[in-house]
């Protein structure tokens, strides 16, 4: 099968969270699966600024439907050690800002790039099967397909899956913005494109894909109720024998432990593992001791994280005598309160508030622990990238983090601690119990390290479940459905 992957954010071309990731991985797996896959996405203003080897394979298309009739053009290039090729849709005026999603009318950016993949399409890849579409900025596709060209001899054949990374974030805009789009008055009502008096661009991609697809097996439940919904619970649960949870994987060649080149040491086994966050200490300025537990948090500083229960318990925590790592940059509430604690326990805290993805594997290889207490997390790849490394998650058990952190007992085979009631006691109930085993039980702690190593989070399992996804979209168009 020929298979359209689209995304707004690609790695290493342009990244803002972990949809970069997944676009800049998964393709490839498909691809090793024999699979006729290629990518397609915007053309950013980092891309042009950044990678200057990109080949021009045509110019001056014009969208088919949508009010804006500004040529196009289209450029070329591959993921990295890869023969996946990427295609980038250049329009000057629209691309043109630093930040990937920070131009000044993202609904007019949007709808012009989802009816330019379609012309793109139509006229380079006309045998192509399927498109999957990754969140808001992408969904207008099916609903184009569906309502513009479902009668056209090529765009009318294709298929879609609609990946939703994260629900929180929908493409709600006011109605001008609809009525550019090009797609038919008509479908602006409750049923379809409307949204309490606005119109939303993931509404529409929900409506009219033939499958819709999340992160996470909790995750697709948990968005089917009025707590994680979103106010599409209903639209949600009217798709639910087309709703899938497929967890992401991460790369195992690029995140391998034994030939990471931005780790202090290869991690063969758990000695190697402590030099690893003797090192750290060193390098962060903390008390350079391997009995004082090392926990780390890499993570975007919003409330979305759990960060606000953080802030409750940290300094109970830090009475247990371990030391606090983190990385990343957010709200300024977050940025000003660990930077003041790593001034009052420059011996226990280090606050990197920046981000840097060598920083970044360091802490990952020599952390202990590692922080993900999240109030919803449609799937998350941090937990799995410091079990890798054999770094042990503490979590809420909430969408992807349930789906992959096993609650550790010493007569099982768990890999975490975790919690479930979203309060700052619960959190602090289970950071305290993995200190215990830390610091009482090394023989269970070893086999915690063992036991994290050995889980398998690759995107060959991913790849293979999207395949059968796929397939199952394929067969719904021959008539499956009935």
């Amino acid at each position: 099968m020929k298979i359209a992957y689209v995304s707004f954010e690609v790695v290493p071309f342009a990244k803002v969270g972990g949809l970069a990731d997944v676009a800049g991985a998964l393709p490839k797996y498909l691809k090793k699966r024999k699979n006729n896959v290629f990518v397609v996405m915007p053309f950013h203003k980092v891309i042009r600024d950044n990678f200057n080897n990109l080949k021009l394979i045509s110019e001056d298309f014009v969208p088919l439907s949508h009010e804006l009739k500004q040529p196009f053009s289209v450029y070329e290039g591959k993921l990295p050690e890869s023969d996946v090729v990427v295609y980038f849709i250049k329009n000057n005026e629209l691309f043109n800002t630093k930040d990937i999603y920070g131009g000044r009318d993202l609904a007019l950016q949007s709808s012009y790039f989802c009816d330019s993949v379609l012309k793109f399409i139509k006229e380079i890849h006309p045998d192509t099967d399927l498109i999957n579409v990754n969140d808001w900025q992408t969904s207008l596709i099916p609903a184009y397909l569906k309502n513009n060209y479902f009668l056209d001899d090529i765009l009318g054949n294709i298929k879609t899956v609609l990946t939703i990374h994260n629900l929180g974030y929908q493409g709600i805009f006011t109605r001008d913005k609809f009525d550019l789009t090009g797609l038919p008055d008509f479908i602006f009502n409750p049923e379809y494109a409307e949204f309490y008096g606005y119109t939303n661009y993931l509404k529409l991609g929900i409506i009219y894909s033939d499958i819709v697809n999340t992160v996470s097996k909790t995750y697709a439940e948990e968005i089917q109720t009025a707590e994680f919904g979103y106010q599409l619970d209903g639209v949600l649960r009217s798709k639910k024998d087309f709703l899938y949870g497929i967890i992401n994987g991460i790369d195992y060649e690029e995140y391998n432990p034994l030939t990471d080149k931005r780790i202090f040491k290869p991690i063969k086994n758990y000695n190697d593992k402590i030099e690893n966050k003797l090192k750290l200490q060193e390098k962060l300025g903390l008390k350079i001791s391997k009995d004082v537990p090392v926990t780390s948090l890499i993570s975007r500083l919003y409330d979305q994280k759990g960060l606000d229960l953080i802030q409750e318990i940290i300094e109970y925590s830090l009475a247990l005598d371990f030391q606090f790592v983190i990385l990343g940059t957010g709200d300024k509430k977050y940025e000003d309160f660990f930077n003041e604690l790593s001034k009052r326990y420059p011996k226990q805290v280090s606050s990197n508030l920046f981000f840097d993805l060598d920083l970044a594997q360091k802490i990952y290889a020599g952390s202990d622990m590692f922080l993900m207490p999240s109030l919803y997390e449609p799937c998350g790849l941090g937990q799995m990238y410091s079990m890798r490394y054999g770094t042990v998650p503490i979590v809420r058990y909430t969408g992807g983090l349930a789906d992959t952190v096993i609650e550790f007992y010493e007569e099982g085979n768990g890999n975490g601690f975790g919690f479930y009631d979203y309060t700052s006691k619960d959190l602090l109930n289970a950071i305290t119990k993995a200190v215990f085993y830390y610091k009482k039980r090394n023989k269970e702690w070893k086999k915690l390290f063992d036991n994290c190593m050995k889980s398998n989070f690759s995107y060959e399992t991913t790849a293979l479940n999207y395949e059968h996804l796929y397939k199952v979209a394929l067969e719904l168009s021959r008539g499956g459905e009935d």
